[in-house]
């Protein structure tokens, strides 16, 4: 797999900063031993500037290049999931039931080794801001940053991340221009029945019965209120109720994800949910809350930065080895917040036939993280080249 001489120079050390972060995973915002680690790197490479304690524990790097020009951001997310480890590796998670199950050890790596070949070139014009973020899983890290003013204090101008991909070829890369990935939200039903012996249903006003009804009646938003041609998914993945086989319980719970693009869909999804639940509730005498959370936002690349980020894969990785559009799919991912706010662009870098993603016998696949720090580096050398 091409790369920057250099970056490949240090491909061993990079191994050893990913696999001592993924010894250690923590969750959230709370990411004090990570960010630790981070800041510890950067100082012994030289950066300019280390602002720490931004969304708790996030950090932002300035590298300044050779005469005056713009920022650009790169972004790497560093926390990880509340899933315990199954790989068997030497390096497995020391922290009880956590571990980096997304590699997001490996996007801080492709960072890290971006800054540290950064630092020492400066084979570019302006500043580079590099972006270390917590809490991308659960919190909406990125989202607290913006807010926090990061991209205005910095001045950043544009911005740009990785994600990797299991089962996409290793060392090569996919995105496409406009909308990539979708918004994500959480509805939670509460309902309230009457409880009673399990030989009696008649003296009791059933909440199973009612949340069943309810997770049914949600599926017919897809397949009969939306748009055929309007992307949009609702799944129920969790019914909560009971606690033994002869009792009607008092309670029932359901809580599950939505995904679309359109805020309009959106809406749509949030008023059938209302009516449902009001609906349902009253057909079985019981009492029902919906809790609607509005999440991310759909992941939106700038078109001019996509096929600009393209070019500096495809120089990276060869043109067989890239694709510039994919489509889009219905994951979902806080970057978004950066790019609602700057142009830029989000690509994936492939890391082979592994485990999938959220996956307790997942592995991020140390062979593609100098490939990945070296399209940092390229898209930073050709997106603020030096003035002659």
């Amino acid at each position: 797999m091409p790369v920057v001489n250099r970056i490949a120079d240090y491909a061993k050390e990079m191994t050893e900063w990913r696999r001592h972060l993924h010894r250690i995973p923590e969750l959230g915002f709370d990411c004090p031993e990570t960010a630790a680690f981070i800041a510890a790197r950067l100082r012994e490479f030289g950066v300019d500037e280390i602002h720490e304690g931004i969304a708790r524990t996030g950090i932002v790097a300035i590298i300044n290049g050779k005469g005056d020009g713009p920022t650009i951001g790169l972004r790497a997310d560093f926390d990880a999931l509340p899933i315990p480890e199954a790989t068997g590796a030497d390096y497995a998670s020391t922290h009880p039931g956590k571990m980096h199950a997304c590699g997001h050890d490996g996007h801080t790596t492709m960072l890290l080794g971006a800054a540290r070949y950064l630092a020492e070139t400066r084979n570019f014009s302006g500043r580079v801001a590099l972006i270390f973020q917590p809490a991308e899983e659960d919190g909406g890290g990125a989202g607290v940053m913006v807010e926090e003013g990061m991209l205005d204090r910095f001045d950043i101008a544009q911005v740009y991340a990785l994600h990797n991909a299991p089962g996409f070829v290793p060392g090569g890369f996919y995105t496409t221009p406009g909308a990539l990935m979708a918004a994500v939200d959480q509805f939670h039903v509460h309902i309230k029945g009457v409880g009673g012996h399990g030989a009696m249903p008649q003296d009791t006003r059933d909440p199973v019965i009612a949340a069943i009804s309810i997770a049914q009646a949600f599926q017919t938003i897809v397949s009969r209120n939306n748009c055929a041609l309007d992307d949009l998914v609702i799944s129920v993945t969790q019914i909560h109720a009971g606690t033994t086989d002869n009792v009607i319980p008092e309670t029932a719970y359901l809580n599950g994800t939505v995904r679309t693009f359109d805020p309009r869909v959106q809406q749509m999804v949030m008023q059938r949910m209302k009516t449902i639940v009001e609906g349902q509730a009253l057909s079985f005498e019981v009492g029902a809350e919906l809790d609607y959370e509005i999440g991310y936002p759909a992941t939106i690349n700038d078109v001019d930065k996509t096929r600009f980020a393209v070019e500096v894969a495809e120089e990276i990785a060869g043109k067989d080895r890239v694709l510039g559009e994919v489509g889009r799919e219905m994951g979902a991912e806080d970057f978004a917040y950066m790019l609602e706010k700057r142009p830029g662009a989000y690509l994936f870098i492939g890391q082979g036939e592994t485990a999938g993603l959220h996956q307790p016998d997942y592995d991020f696949n140390d062979d593609i993280a100098p490939v990945g720090a070296s399209f940092f580096a390229r898209l930073v050398e050709r997106a603020q080249p030096v003035a002659k």
